[in-house]
């Protein structure tokens, strides 16, 4: 039987991807990019673009792409095997990547193409390359002493194991959870919809009655559903202590997040930074950590009077017309609901009910096609589970421009949460050729249960809105060359900009109404219903706001300080920023895995920051009408199809003719009505 992952072919074979392939393809991947490496390093090898930089990236493109679906795999179906093989390579390809990132000869080899004469003939997206491949040299620590160099090698290997190890210990622990009902008494309150899913759970752990567990579709509809406030005292206490001190030790994050942030500091020390914040700094928009925190902040004192209104107000009615008081951590999601449904005549379970799945992602795809000119069609592939589904993206000749797998649906061995990533990267190939992007496009929505699809609450319709946002940047690109295109070589800061842009659409009514249909009726969702989410839509907007805020500030100063505590930065953050109490149990930090197992270390404020930019990006289409083609066309052909292939800020300028402005923003979020 062939290895999947070094004959690899136009699409991965997942359906013959076993564990046992992985160590097999990583030793010959990785003897491919180092004889790659000695060639190009070698005196002989002429200086040029021709002879080092593409021999090297068609070896390196083979074994990260081939390592990538194996990070992905273990996201989706981890197990035992695939997390042993997973952690018996990772130290291997991580200290490949810092023996590229620091091999002198390469450097040098890199400094004379940027050097040379020739470097003006080059295309301006090759030169940006080089530029940044210069960059990432010196950030790598290149130009250390070989002791100090070792030393990076040491702390990113280090990194990438504690970085797993975080991960994994977030996934056993939501997994091990579990509560069993013999009937659904305890359960007053929850959707029909959640409890065919707990019976589902049980049945298939051969159980009667209702199982409960901590991923998003369990947790969410009881702590906005359940009349049992014990109940929601239980699952709020699991979910918040999850892979913390207060649950078995070999699982505990805590002892990870100390270590994680010594090693930071190190390797920024090592560079000449004074902080780990600068150093991740030294590729994003924003200019200093003082810049973010300073944005953050005036941001906090913005929210934070309609954040404190937004408290009262829960309070208020949870003590008057629920008789709750005081109000505690596991009530507010159950309060806020019947809050929302008390003034605006509406619950999320009944708009629930207008969004089958199917019938979102045919809307969704229609707005696509409207915008964009594209088509999305489904289409056959092998898959790692049945549950996957894969498609084609055609250009208005019909020619296939891009793929993408949808694994949509949470089951165990999943990792939390929903993401887009890169299965392949659109690069113009030597013989003039178009290798056309591939994506993963995952999430974690209620599965089908019985005959019935699953049924999407309006924020799950934004997620894949999101999701699909960072999709089409990906797949729409037309930048030739694989460094750039796509989110690559775009600044952290904005790579979410395309992904929150497209939640604006997600309150467009005739949007909503094309991907909607009412589980009985069949009909789409009315006008006096969507009127009412609209009305709704800012329904605590300052509490939000100030969480975002208090993630973000926490992040950047623990990465800032020196010798951070972190439970002790964020008890000072949430003083600062947070208006509501936590319980002494929160362990938030501790599943915080967009910063300490994701790429958002120092970065997470991104989300705020390109929320700025999207928000006044949508703003033109506002301006010109929703549907305005040129619009839509500028859109494409400034920000999607740009890639990194420059300055992000120069993308969005190109666009919107201006700098950007935060007005539309604080208008969108209802943070510039009056109290």
């Amino acid at each position: 039987m062939t290895n999947p992952l070094i004959e690899q072919g136009d699409l991965l074979a997942f359906d013959n991807l076993a564990p046992s392939c992985v160590t097999p393809a990583v030793r010959v991947l990785i003897a491919e990019v180092n004889e790659a490496l000695s060639r190009v390093t070698d005196k002989a090898t002429p200086a040029t673009w021709q002879d080092v930089v593409l021999p090297l990236h068609k070896a390196e493109e083979r074994l990260f792409r081939a390592w990538g679906a194996v990070g992905h795999l273990m996201s989706v179906v981890d197990s035992k095997d695939w997390r042993e093989v997973y952690e018996a390579n990772l130290q291997d390809v991580t200290l490949l990547s810092m023996n590229l990132a620091q091999n002198e000869k390469l450097f040098a080899k890199y400094k004379a193409i940027r050097e040379s004469g020739a470097f003006a003939t080059l295309t301006a997206e090759q030169k940006r390359v080089i530029d940044h491949t210069l960059r990432d040299f010196r950030l790598s620590g290149a130009e250390l002493p070989e002791e100090e160099k070792a030393a990076l090698k040491a702390i990113a290997q280090e990194t990438a194991e504690l970085s797993q190890h975080f991960s994994q210990n977030i996934l056993d622990a939501t997994d091990a959870f579990t509560l069993d009902f013999e009937n659904a008494a305890p359960l007053a309150g929850i959707p029909q919809s959640a409890l065919d899913l707990y019976r589902a759970r049980a049945k298939a752990a051969g159980k009667n009655g209702y199982r409960i567990g901590l991923t998003a579709p369990d947790y969410l509809p009881v702590m906005q559903y359940a009349q049992n406030r014990e109940l929601r005292h239980t699952l709020h206490k699991a979910y918040a202590t999850r892979a913390s001190d207060l649950g078995p030790a070999e699982r505990d994050n805590g002892p990870i997040i100390e270590r994680l942030l010594v090693l930071r500091a190190k390797e920024a020390e090592l560079l000449g930074f004074k902080n780990y914040a600068e150093l991740s700094l030294a590729t994003k928009m924003a200019e200093s950590p003082e810049a973010v925190i300073a944005f953050l902040t005036d941001m906090a004192k913005r929210a934070r009077p309609y954040g404190c209104r937004d408290v009262k107000e829960l309070e208020d009615y949870a003590r008057d017309t629920l008789g709750i008081d005081p109000l505690l951590s596991w009530d507010r999601a159950y309060a806020s609901e019947k809050l929302r449904e008390a003034r605006y005549c509406f619950n999320e379970e009944q708009v629930r009910s207008y969004f089958p799945l199917p019938k979102v992602l045919s809307g969704l795809f229609g707005l696509a096609e409207k915008l964009f000119g594209i088509r999305i069609t489904p289409a056959k592939a092998s898959v790692w589970h049945p549950d996957v589904r894969f498609f084609h993206v055609t250009d208005k000749d019909g020619h296939v421009i891009a793929r993408f797998y949808a694994d949509l649906y949470a089951r165990a061995g999943k990792r939390s949460g929903a993401w887009m990533d890169s299965a392949r990267d659109r690069e113009k190939l030597e013989d003039g050729s178009i290798r056309t992007p591939v994506a993963y496009l995952v999430c974690n929505f209620t599965p089908p249960v019985d005959d019935n699809p699953s049924f999407l609450t309006h924020r799950e319709v934004e997620t894949i809105f999101h999701e699909f946002g960072h999709g089409l940047q990906h797949m729409l690109t037309r930048v030739d060359v694989a460094d750039l295109s796509g989110i690559n070589g775009v600044e952290w800061d904005a790579v979410e900009m395309p992904s929150q842009f497209m939640e604006n659409w997600t309150w467009n009514y005739e949007t909503l109404a094309s991907l909607s249909e009412q589980k009985d009726t069949k009909e789409p969702l009315s006008r006096e219903l969507f009127d009412k989410m609209l009305a709704a839509k800012n329904f605590q907007s300052g509490l939000f706001c100030l969480r975002q805020l208090e993630f973000a500030l926490f992040d950047m100063r623990i990465h800032t300080e020196k010798n951070p505590n972190y439970a002790q930065i964020l008890h000072d953050v949430r003083n600062l920023v947070s208006v509501t109490p936590y319980e002494e149990y929160d362990r938030f930090a501790q599943s915080f895995a967009h910063i300490f197992a994701g790429g958002y270390a120092a970065g997470y404020y991104s989300y705020k920051w390109a929320e700025v930019l999207s928000a006044d990006a949508f703003s033109a289409f506002e301006e010109t009408g929703l549907f305005n083609a040129e619009t839509a066309r500028r859109w494409r052909d400034e920000v999607l199809a740009t890639g990194g292939s420059r300055d992000a800020i120069e993308s969005f300028k190109a666009f919107r003719g201006r700098a950007p402005k935060i007005d539309a923003l604080m208008r969108h979020s209802g943070l510039a009505d009056p109290i």
